[in-house]
């Protein structure tokens, strides 16, 4: 009887695995009753590996090639199963495929805003978006903390654990970059090289490789995004002080002309914003540049003319240097030196 029981059992002969299913991450061979001939064939693809779990443990991984399963081509299941050396056997092991190659344009993003702290602004709230790709690098780990017995398991199936994983560390990210937020916020590429720092050691953990992480967006509050524009505009004109007026002056305009428009007191207020630009571009362009230059003294047997400048012009331009001083723009001792050349040519 137990001749015949073993005559009727059906062996494989042939283990192989077509990936016919995109996104399958891991796949169970189908073995039911059946139990794998000894010297079968084991054929993994490129950008596959192959695992053997015998009684719950992880008996061997195979990575691409052909093999001829012995008693030589599996020793640590042999070790496991103690068969004879001279003992062949068809045997019955559990077996897992898994796909290695690149799992692209996986999304991640924030649905709500979340915060985070910055040394220049305390807490910031943003949202971003973008995309990610990962692979299996470690199917034994994979297999052991994520996949386990499941016949199939699926990108979509990790897919929540790596979005939370990608929002629990973006924070941390920012902190441990070392880099001021808005560096970061106006640098994109920047931004996701700090996120997959920061990123890869939490997907090695699980057995998978971050290959790369793009951030497509971010989206600030109105406020911070205000700085942020002002901070770019600076970066296009540089320290030329004489181009920092033209800018100023280009920003005021539009405003004023939206004040024209629409009529009545607003044309006041928004002259002021004007007269920011337009003061800077004729006063400052004549007498405040050339100050912060610290011209050459002139010859003693010609000393320079001092210009008539009416007590109002001078009041207007220390105050607009108080301002561009408190915002740092100016140095203190750019200020006084400035701010003692006007006073002379009141005398």
């Amino acid at each position: 009887m137990a001749l015949m029981d073993f005559i009727r059992k059906q062996f494989i002969d042939i283990i192989q695995w077509t990936e016919s299913d995109e996104g399958t991450l891991a796949w169970r061979f189908p073995m039911a009753d059946m139990e794998i001939q000894y010297g079968a064939s084991l054929t993994v693809r490129e950008s596959q590996m192959a695992v053997f779990v015998n009684e719950g443990q992880v008996a061997d991984v195979f990575g691409p090639g052909m093999y001829r399963l012995t008693t030589q081509t599996i020793p640590v299941l042999t070790y496991l199963r103690n068969w004879d050396k001279l003992f062949e056997s068809p045997f019955k092991s559990d077996v897992y495929f898994f796909s290695t190659r690149q799992q692209v344009d996986q999304k991640w993003g924030t649905p709500q805003p979340i915060t985070i702290r910055d040394n220049d602004f305390g807490a910031v709230r943003l949202r971003a978006f973008g995309n990610y790709s990962f692979r299996i690098a470690d199917p034994r780990l994979f297999h052991t903390e994520i996949s386990g017995t499941r016949e199939r398991y699926t990108a979509q199936d990790i897919d929540g654990q790596l979005r939370g994983l990608v929002l629990q560390n973006i924070s941390n990210a920012i902190a441990s970059s070392g880099i001021a937020f808005l560096d970061l916020a106006a640098n994109q590429l920047m931004f996701a090289q700090a996120l997959t720092a920061q990123l890869a050691p939490e997907f090695a953990k699980i057995g998978l490789k971050l290959e790369g992480m793009t951030v497509q967006s971010v989206s600030l509050p109105e406020e911070l995004q205000k700085i942020l524009d002002q901070k770019i505009g600076m970066g296009m004109v540089g320290n030329d002080m004489g181009k920092f007026m033209q800018y100023q002056t280009a920003q005021a305009i539009p405003k004023f002309a939206e004040g024209g428009a629409g009529g009545g007191s607003g044309i006041a207020g928004d002259a002021m914003g004007l007269g920011a630009g337009v003061a800077l571009g004729q006063v400052l362009a004549q007498n405040l540049q050339q100050g912060l230059q610290q011209p050459a003294a002139a010859p003693a047997t010609a000393p320079a003319a001092v210009a008539s400048v009416s007590a109002d012009e001078v009041i207007a331009t220390l105050e607009k240097l108080g301002e561009l001083k408190a915002k740092g723009i100016l140095t203190q001792e750019e200020f006084d030196a400035k701010k003692a050349e006007l006073l002379k040519k009141l005398s």
